[in-house]
């Protein structure tokens, strides 16, 4: 069979010719060893069928059954082919690959250029003619092979001569050629107008325009390369995910991956908050309120209370003025308004901001989640998926030994958690073994639930006590007694649903992973959701003289510093002190592994406190931001120094999709029904806030649409926009409905491009077998034909030795 192409170039070099200049003649040895290869592969035709033979040979004979008929060809007999099979097959396309001229003449240009870079190469202006190496000499340009090849280039030259400077580029960059071949094909396709442009001035020098033009462009060009060095250092993520994936494994880098996330998403939320509210309430601020302001004392940090009552942290200090001309505030409680003009109404900005920024992270969520879903439930099988990770996972492109360490160490975690994998579909458990499974799971999830109920019912009781010793805002320390206590049971309850889950003794610890999630989820939310009824139900009734807004602010403030500063303490006590007790005390080298579940439900639990809070601390998306910065470097620092890799190492292939769907449904969904139930249901206060006249906040768009029909007909068409599209239910419907069609039509296409994928699969089976069978029966044409061959020739030897025969 046609055998791979092997170049080689048959030019002696010696370590003194380091340094010295290479003769011209010294290319001799070169040209011959190419024009030997000219010759031999002409001479492939001729020299095809003795190789087929020798091939034949070697195989030995075709096996026969007992009958003496020969045995059909398999995929695994490919050495017992005759001498026309092994000819066909080695004229397939696939075979003959690099076996044209053109081909030797690119391998060898690549090779010879490769030479000649390594030692300086002579210039030949001062060598005669006669000495110079030419390859004329070998009759090549006779060769119809190069003259051909020599012709497709000057039309590509051409082609490429017609296209524009972008579509040039574009086309010589999807071109499978050398980075030398492709400059040349530019230089050589640049119009002559292009390359007197590309020229420089006289005596070889630009003009003094050209060089300050080339200045700027490369001090800008600098700059803006330092400044993206920059920000690319001062993310928290840039080199730490790598360290953390090549020592833990893919299941503990997808918390940090769940933070970054989380990160992007308070970003977004806080952006349009920070331009249309507080920059402009900070730009025009309202009166203010008689009385002296209290001084910072440093508890607010800790409270939110205090002097932190009459900035912008909260809804209260928002005014329910027009914030274009100054205005002071009547007895009455509203500005008047001028009919000639559109101004910027604050309550409307206040509500339709908090409204357009809540509908931006739902879309963005849903992408996130659809993205997931796509990169972790990816179409087709994982087969093959070890041999792909050790052949084909690393990047050429590393050099530094630091990078390269860390991707050793990557492709050594993936390969554990790979193997683990493997290992733990192969066990199956008895019958009787997996009843005592599922009934210490159902008596684990029984305690589980038990425990879920009587934390909420202290937490209800709590914050009934609280209402009726109606503590004063003076009294900011007594404020904190029910944040620390619903802290306190979040930081126990999943170290007891832990202690419950070695009871378990899970197989696989993905599930295990799961399961915690699930205990720990419904702990919050149950958790959560006594909070909303506590804010909306209680203390709406018990606040009507005050500002109940500021209190649910405050309270969420309280709790988000409250969660960072006992997951501080959670790090310091659950994973330095008990490393330092297990190896001073105990002894012992074993390092405790790192929470998954615990960690990833705190970051989803004050993320659904900074959603919960947006509409009553629009600030509090920046709080939620240094929280998760200084979470980061907070657990990185303490996995790297007190934490070990799994014991039982797994793929955590579908980990992001299962974090950031939890966010969306449980988190983002009941956030938006607390606030949507507060625009639309509660009485906003009369004494503070954009809403302080309105029976309810979403009163203020109709107010806005009755202005808006006032000023005139320029702008009738914004009321109808707002009744048909906002206070019409059938617009919500549509959006619901469409969004459940894309989802469904999303599901149908992977399930049919899952089906595609088994047809394609099944067909590239059958061409398999179509292809033995061809072969089969070639080799049974063949052997038929030797058969009479030799009949015919014994029956001539027979003739000729009997000529009575005749």
């Amino acid at each position: 069979m046609a055998q791979p192409l092997n170049f080689v170039l048959s030019v002696p070099e010696t370590p003194e010719d380091h340094g010295q200049e290479p003769s011209p003649y010294d290319e001799s040895d070169v040209h011959d060893s190419f024009h030997q290869l000219i010759q031999e592969q002409s001479r492939w035709v001729a020299e095809e069928g003795l190789e087929l033979q020798e091939q034949e040979r070697g195989a030995g004979a075709p096996q026969t059954t007992g009958s003496g008929r020969p045995v059909p060809l398999g995929p695994e007999d490919a050495g017992a082919h005759s001498t026309a099979t092994l000819r066909i097959l080695a004229s397939m396309p696939s075979r003959t690959i690099g076996r044209s001229r053109g081909a030797i003449i690119s391998q060898y240009y690549n090779r010879t250029v490769q030479l000649r870079r390594r030692v300086s190469r002579p210039e030949l202006r001062g060598v005669g003619r006669s000495a110079r190496p030419s390859l004329r000499l070998y009759d090549l340009e006779l060769d119809p092979a190069a003259l051909e090849e020599e012709e497709k280039r000057l039309l590509l030259v051409k082609e490429l001569q017609g296209l524009t400077v972008a579509q040039r580029d574009h086309m010589l960059r999807a071109m499978p050629l050398g980075l030398a071949e492709k400059r040349c094909l530019r230089e050589e396709s640049q119009t002559p107008s292009g390359k007197q442009r590309g020229r420089p001035g006289r005596r070889g020098l630009l003009p003094c325009c050209g060089r300050l033009r080339d200045a700027c462009v490369l001090a800008l060009h600098g700059l803006g390369l330092g400044l993206l060095s920059g920000l690319l250092a001062l993310m928290p993520w840039r080199y730490a995910l790598k360290r953390i994936g090549g020592r833990f494994g893919s299941s503990v880098l997808s918390y940090f991956l769940f933070l970054k996330t989380l990160l992007a998403f308070n970003a977004l939320l806080l952006l349009p908050l920070l331009a249309f509210l507080v920059g402009v309430q900070a730009a025009f601020p309202p009166p203010a309120s008689p009385g002296s302001a209290p001084s910072f004392t440093g508890l607010e940090l800790l409270t939110g209370g205090g002097s932190f009552n009459h900035t912008v942290l909260y809804y209260g200090y928002y005014s329910n003025s027009t914030l274009n001309r100054p205005c002071a505030l009547p007895p009455e409680g509203q500005c008047g308004r001028e009919a000639d003009t559109l101004p910027y109404n604050m309550p409307l900005a206040y509500l339709f901001t908090v409204g357009v920024s809540f509908f931006i992270t739902c879309i963005t969520l849903v992408y996130s989640m659809s993205c997931s879903f796509g990169e972790s439930y990816r179409v087709g099988s994982a087969s093959g998926v070890h041999a792909v990770t050790v052949f084909c996972s690393w990047d050429h492109k590393v050099t530094q030994r630091r990078a390269s360490r860390l991707q050793c160490d990557n492709i050594r975690t993936h390969l554990k958690e790979l193997l683990a994998e493997r290992q733990r579909r192969q066990g199956p458990r008895s019958a009787c073994g997996r009843l005592r499974q599922v009934a210490v799971l159902g008596l684990v999830w029984l305690l589980c639930l038990g425990t879920t109920v009587g934390c909420t019912v202290a937490v209800y009781a709590f914050s009934e006590l609280m209402i009726k010793s109606s503590v004063s805002a003076d009294q900011e320390g007594a404020l904190l007694a029910l944040p620390v206590v619903v802290c306190l049971l979040n930081l126990g309850a999943p170290y007891l649903f832990r202690c419950l889950a070695a009871l378990e003794r899970q197989d696989s610890p993905v599930l295990e992973v799961y399961l915690a999630i699930c205990r720990n989820l419904i702990f919050k939310m149950a958790i959560l959701g006594i909070l909303c009824y506590h804010w909306l139900g209680r203390r709406v009734g018990t606040l009507k003289n005050q500002c109940w807004e500021n209190f649910v602010g405050q309270e969420l403030y309280r709790l988000t510093v409250l969660d960072f500063i006992f997951v501080l303490l959670d790090t310091l006590f659950g994973e330095l002190v008990w490393r330092l007790i297990s190896e001073k005390k105990l002894k012992r080298r074993e390092k405790p592994e790192f929470d998954i579940a615990g960690n990833v439900l705190e970051l989803i639990y004050g993320q659904t406190l900074t959603w919960l809070g947006v509409l009553f601390c629009p600030l509090l998306p920046a709080v939620q931001i240094i929280k998760l910065l200084l979470i980061f470097y907070v657990k990185k620092t303490s996995l790297m120094a007190n934490c070990q890799a799994p014991r039982r190492p797994w793929l955590a292939s579908h980990m992001s999709t299962v974090f950031v769907s939890l966010l969306c449904f449980p988190s983002f969904l009941g956030a938006a029904v607390f606030l949507c139930y507060a625009v639309w249901q509660v009485k906003p206060s009369s004494t503070c806030g954009p809403f302080r006249t309105l029976d309810t906040m979403y009163e203020a768009g109709k107010v806005w649409v009755r202005h808006l029909e006032a000023a005139g007909p320029r702008v009738s068409w914004l009321p109808w926009v707002h009744r048909y599209l906002v206070e019409n239910t059938f617009p919500v419907y549509l959006v619901s409905a469409l969004l459940l069609a894309v989802i469904y039509l999303n599901i149908q296409v992977v399930k049919g491009q899952r089906r595609v994928i088994c047809l394609l699969k099944e067909q590239i089976s059958n061409e398999g077998e179509d292809k033995v069978f061809l072969i089969n029966r070639l080799h049974s044409v063949y052997e038929r034909k030797e058969r009479s061959r030799v009949g015919r020739s014994q029956e001539a030897e027979r003739l000729v030795d009997d000529p009575d025969a005749w």
